[in-house]
């Protein structure tokens, strides 16, 4: 049977989390591997409940916390894990370094620790890898959209280096996106193929 992997893209807001996701999918289904494409917040009651909230700048930091935190824990056992014990490649767009980053930088009350405690039960990624772009050019490529209460440059700037922090922290890949999306993609398939040999996962060459 084919053995599972779990990787995640995460960034900023217009760093090219759900465009080089779809990418990476296509792409390793060219190479033969079962690919499950998902997201956070994702389809569950309290994802559509979360995507409500993103626009309310009147609800604390904490409870997005506390929401996205139930929002993986379901997301994770009752799809992502489902999917990975039945051999398929999991691609996320976006997981928990989301929240680390995003909640963290919010409010000096909550921290890294706390995140991570609520989030406990929700698996770990085989692979994370960060999208990362200067706050002002990912917002430009936002400009013509409805912005969410995260999409202002001070707070992505703080947002941005919780990533960079974290990436090198837990030694996550760190990919800029400021450039063709070729070739950045080719640099995300690049990474991921390293990891599949790495994890002794056969795919068509």
């Amino acid at each position: 049977m084919q053995q599972s992997i779990f990787i995640v893209l995460d960034g900023i807001d217009g760093s090219g989390t759900s465009t080089h996701s779809k990418l990476l999918a296509g792409f390793l289904s060219l190479k033969g591997l079962k690919t499950y494409s998902t997201q956070e917040p994702s389809n569950s009651d309290i994802g559509k409940l979360l995507r409500t909230y993103l626009k309310n700048d009147k609800i604390p930091a904490s409870t997005d916390a506390l929401l996205f935190a139930a929002d993986r824990v379901l997301h994770y056992n009752n799809d992502i894990k489902e999917k990975l014990e039945k051999g398929y490649t999991v691609i996320s767009d976006r997981y928990l370094e989301s929240s680390i980053a995003y909640q963290s930088s919010q409010s000096e009350n909550i921290s890294v620790e706390w995140v991570l405690d609520l989030n406990k039960f929700a698996g770990k990624p085989d692979l994370t890898i960060i999208l990362d772009i200067d706050p002002k050019m990912s917002l430009a490529r936002k400009q013509h959209k409805v912005l969410d209460k995260y999409e202002e440059t001070t707070l992505l700037d703080k947002v941005r280096q919780v990533y960079l922090n974290r990436a090198k922290d837990e030694g996550y890949f760190v990919i800029y996106t400021d450039d063709i999306i070729e070739i950045v993609q080719s640099r995300i398939q690049n990474i991921v193929i390293e990891k599949l040999v790495q994890k002794g996962i056969q795919f068509k060459k």
